[in-house]
C-alpha cells in the first residue's frame, strides 16, 4: 500500500537543507511512501540535485511562493500568507491528494490553518498536541495537551483522553493502554476542581470499560512509565516538556564535562562507550521527534523547529505509521461512539474566531491555540 505524505519543506529553523535530506532518507528505506516536497522549487531542487537525488521516483515537489516564518503571526499566516508551503501541504491534505502532512513550521500558524482547512473532527471542541516521551521501560509514554490550550474545562481533558487512547491502541497494539492524569498528588483529594472533575468524569469511564484509567500520576510518572499515556493541560504539559528537555541537554553537558575532566575519567569513558552510547541513544530527544495534532479531520504532524535531518526524518516516520495504521478513523470512531457532543458554542463558533491581530495569538478563550516554541 502507497502512503502519500506532504512536507513543508520550507518550515523549521533549517528549511530545504534538512528537510529535503530527511525527506530522501526516508524515502529510500521506506518503499511504500512517495512523498510531495512542498515549497520554493529552485531550493527544493537545489538540495535533491546536492544529494543526488533529483529523479526520484518517489518524490515530487510542487512550489508554492511563500513561507511562513517562525516569526510570523498567526494572523499573518491565516490571512495574508495563502500561498505557504505550510498551507499548500495542508491544503493536499484536505482535498485528499495525501494521507498526512509534517511541518517545523510555527507552531500557532500551523494549529490554526490546520483548523482552518481541515477543521476539528465532529465532536471535539478543540485539538491538542500529542509526543511520546522516553520512560524507564523502554517504551512511549504519550502525553498531552503540549501547548494547544493552556486552560481547558474537565470536558476537554476528557476528549483528550479518548483520542490519546485511540491513538496509543492504534500506533502501539494495546486495546486498552493506561491512562494517567497529571497532578499534584495521586491522591483524589489533591488539584484543581478541573483536575479533580476530570478524574470522576475518567473514573466513570473506567467503570463502563470505555477508558483504563489509572488515576492521578505525577511529574515522575512520566518517566518511570507507570502509564501509557498522560493527560495534562497545554500550560503543564508545555512546562514540562520544555523542562525534560533542558534537563537531557544538562546531564549531557554534565556526562561529557567529567568524562573530560581527568585521565582516568577519560579512560573509564573508553571502558564505558557502550553503556554511554545506549544511554545517548536512549534520550536523544530526536528519536522522540514529531507531535500529532489530535482531533482534526487530517493527520498532521509537527517536527521540532530545530530538528536536525535525523529527527525530521523521525516525524515523518510518525505520520507513515499513523496514516499506515489507520489512526485517524480509529479516532474519529471512537470519538463518534464515547464522546459527548461538542457544546452548541463550539459548534457555532466560526474557525477564525478568537485570532488577535495585535497580538498574533489565539486566545485562549475560545479556541485556546497559544503560539509555542
Amino acid at each position: 500500500m502507497t502512503i502519500k505524505i506532504s512536507i513543508d519543506c520550507m518550515g523549521g529553523d533549517h528549511g530545504p537543507s534538512v528537510t529535503v535530506p530527511a525527506a530522501i532518507s526516508f524515502a529510500n528505506r521506506e518503499p511504500e511512501a512517495e512523498l510531495v516536497l512542498v515549497g520554493l522549487e529552485e531550493e527544493i531542487r537545489a538540495q535533491l540535485k546536492k544529494h543526488k537525488a533529483s529523479a526520484h521516483p518517489r518524490l515530487s515537489v510542487l512550489h508554492a511562493s511563500e513561507v511562513v516564518t517562525m516569526d510570523d503571526s498567526i494572523e499573518t499566516a491565516l490571512r495574508r500568507k495563502k500561498d505557504s508551503s505550510m498551507r499548500v501541504a495542508l491544503r493536499l491534505v484536505k482535498d485528499e491528494q495525501v494521507q498526512a502532512c509534517v511541518s517545523a513550521g510555527n507552531t500557532g500558524a500551523l494549529m490554526a490553518v490546520s483548523r482552518y482547512l481541515l477543521k476539528t473532527m465532529h465532536g471535539v471542541d478543540r485539538p491538542a498536541i500529542c509526543t511520546i516521551l522516553p520512560n524507564q521501560k523502554d517504551g512511549p509514554t504519550y502525553m498531552l495537551d503540549l501547548g494547544a490550550n493552556v486552560d481547558c474545562e474537565p470536558l476537554h481533558l476528557h476528549q483528550f483522553a479518548l483520542m490519546g487512547s485511540a491513538l496509543v491502541s492504534a500506533m502501539e497494539g494495546k486495546p486498552r493502554p493506561t491512562i494517567g492524569l497529571l497532578n499534584v498528588g495521586e491522591e483524589d483529594i489533591k488539584g484543581n476542581e478541573v483536575v479533580k472533575q476530570t478524574a470522576e468524569l475518567l473514573r466513570a469511564d473506567h467503570e463502563k470499560g470505555i477508558l483504563n484509567f489509572y488515576g492521578n500520576v505525577e511529574g515522575n510518572d512520566i518517566f518511570e512509565g507507570t502509564t501509557d499515556i498522560v493527560v495534562c493541560d497545554g500550560f503543564v504539559g508545555n512546562v514540562t516538556l520544555k523542562a525534560s528537555e533542558g534537563l537531557g541537554r544538562f546531564v549531557k553537558t554534565v556526562l561529557t564535562t567529567e568524562f573530560k575532566s581527568g585521565i582516568l575519567n577519560m579512560v573509564g569513558a573508553v571502558i564505558a562507550r557502550g553503556a554511554i552510547k545506549a544511554i545517548s541513544r536512549r534520550l536523544n530527544p530526536s528519536r522522540y521527534n514529531g507531535a500529532s495534532l489530535l482531533g482534526l479531520r487530517g493527520l498532521v504532524f509537527k517536527s521540532h523547529g530545530g530538528a536536525d535531518a535525523y529527527g525530521y526524518e523521525w516525524a515523518i516516520q510518525r505520520a507513515f505509521d499513523a496514516a499506515k495504521y489507520d489512526v485517524l478513523s480509529r479516532i474519529a470512531t471512537t470519538i463518534a461512539e464515547l464522546m459527548p457532543q461538542p457544546s452548541a458554542e463550539a459548534v457555532a463558533k466560526p474557525i477564525e474566531a478568537g485570532v488577535d491581530a495585535a497580538s498574533g495569538q489565539i486566545t485562549t478563550t475560545e479556541s485556546s491555540q497559544q503560539k509555542t516554541a
